[in-house]
């Protein structure tokens, strides 16, 4: 029988770097007794166990707690044979360091370790390292993926790396039904507006005579699903084909908050402040209305732009293809698990911003820039995918965030700022006036 947990104690595993340093400093370190620690080698190695005597290849303990993490987790202690003979470490608080040098810069993701060095009557000093799998799956520095059958640990094959991908990809909050959702809450009109565009690809027209709404989210679409006995829309349901009156009620949060500054920075005083609801096609139609009332929203720079003295700040104008997707990546992008936050355009005087609520944990600093070129880092792909299809309704530019980059600097002369902070995702669009 598997040996995985070998204390009683429940420890919190930081999520930020700033948690994590402030449980490095607080928090008190559970410590493993001799008893306990024999109790968990006694049975020699096993799948959740791997027994070492000495930390000498960096580049093989790295693999070692790869193979562990990506089988849930385990432990490795140094200092002992595979006989269970108890050896020792000659240096247990450089081993220590080392183990967390490895956690930390030789695996991805970052592991958090969990270090205990136990004393015995003989002077001999042992170490053990327990690796959690939260995060799976797991890789060497090099890209390497290792899985742990038993005693032993073996490279990944396609199939082990699939199954991995598969157990790690978590439960998107898109896919969670709608509480006091029902069928009947969506907008069928829109509905069959879209599927009506692939009556003669993907379904029969047998198929279409009905209008089946329900059959369809849940079967073809994948937007609808069981909830206390009965069907309902789930989130990704509502905000793509909901009536936008039941959506302004039923997710609240999805909301978008537009405010007018009359000045360049959000203490300005405010010359218009609207709370924009409804389904995502309502949301970026009247987003977009709500730009065009202060800006102009052009497809070149215009050629007689000249500067004026006038006190009065004339209307700025940018690009439309810029604006436009910059609305649309946040109203599909956004994280509607984090609370509290609604997704705002705030327009100054000779800028806009928009600010989208996004869990900066693991999204800093490699996404981002990798957001730069076109990688898309989706948090909602069934909204992605739904709300970029033409059969949504939408006239949305294409280029995604290096085409808004692009047009933003060429329109502007300047280039557009990106910021992840806060549990936050900001783009910034300079205009000219």
């Amino acid at each position: 029988m598997a040996r995985r947990k070998f204390r009683n104690n429940q420890r919190r595993e930081p999520t930020t770097e700033r948690s994590l340093h402030e449980y490095l400093i607080s928090a008190p370190v559970p410590q493993t007794s001799r008893s306990e620690l024999m109790r968990l080698v006694r049975g020699g190695e096993d799948t959740f166990l791997e027994l070492k005597v000495k930390l000498s290849n960096p580049e093989k303990v790295a693999q070692e707690i790869v193979a562990l993490a990506n089988a849930g987790g385990g432990t490795i202690v140094f200092g002992i044979s595979d006989q269970m003979r108890i050896e020792g470490v000659d240096d247990a608080e450089e081993v220590q360091r080392e183990l967390v040098h490895i956690c930390r810069e030789q695996i991805i993701p970052p592991l958090f370790p969990y270090i205990d060095c136990i004393s015995f009557d003989s002077g001999r000093r042992i170490v053990a390292l327990e690796v959690r799998g939260k995060r799976r799956p797991y890789r060497t520095r090099d890209g390497r993926f290792f899985v742990r059958f038993g005693a032993e640990k073996r490279e990944a094959s396609p199939e082990d790396i699939t199954a991995l991908l598969d157990e790690g990809r978590p439960f998107s909050y898109e896919t969670m039904p709608v509480i006091g959702a029902r069928i009947e809450d969506i907008d069928e009109a829109h509905l069959w507006s879209f599927m009506r565009e692939f009556a003669e690809d993907a379904s029969n027209g047998a198929h279409f005579g009905d209008y089946p709404t329900a059959e369809v989210l849940e079967h073809d679409l994948l937007l609808a699903t069981d909830s206390e006995g009965a069907l309902a829309p789930t989130v990704a349901g509502m905000l793509l084909f909901g009536k936008s009156e039941r959506v302004a009620e039923l997710l609240p949060r999805a909301c978008v908050v537009a405010v007018r500054f009359a000045g360049d920075t959000a203490q300005s005083p405010i010359v218009e402040r609207a709370q924009l609801v409804g389904n995502l096609y309502t949301l970026y139609e009247s987003a977009l209305r709500f730009v065009r009332r202060y800006c102009d929203l052009l497809d070149e720079r215009p050629r007689d732009l000249v500067s004026s003295e006038s006190p009065v700040i004339g209307r700025a104008a940018y690009h439309r293809g810029a604006v436009s997707e910059a609305i649309a990546n946040a109203l599909v992008h956004r994280d509607l698990s984090v609370r509290d936050a609604a997704t705002r355009i705030h327009i100054f005087d000779r800028s806009i911003e928009v600010s989208n609520p996004r869990r900066t944990a693991g999204f800093m600093p490699f996404a981002q820039r990798a957001i730069r070129y076109g990688v898309p880092q989706r948090l909602n792909p069934q909204i992605a995918a739904i709300f970029s299809n033409p059969a949504y309704g939408l006239d949305l530019p294409r280029g995604g965030l290096p085409m808004l980059l692009r047009q933003a600097r060429l329109f502007s002369g300047q280039r557009a700022e990106i910021r992840a902070l806060n549990d936050e995702f900001r783009v910034r669009l300079c205009g000219v006036v």
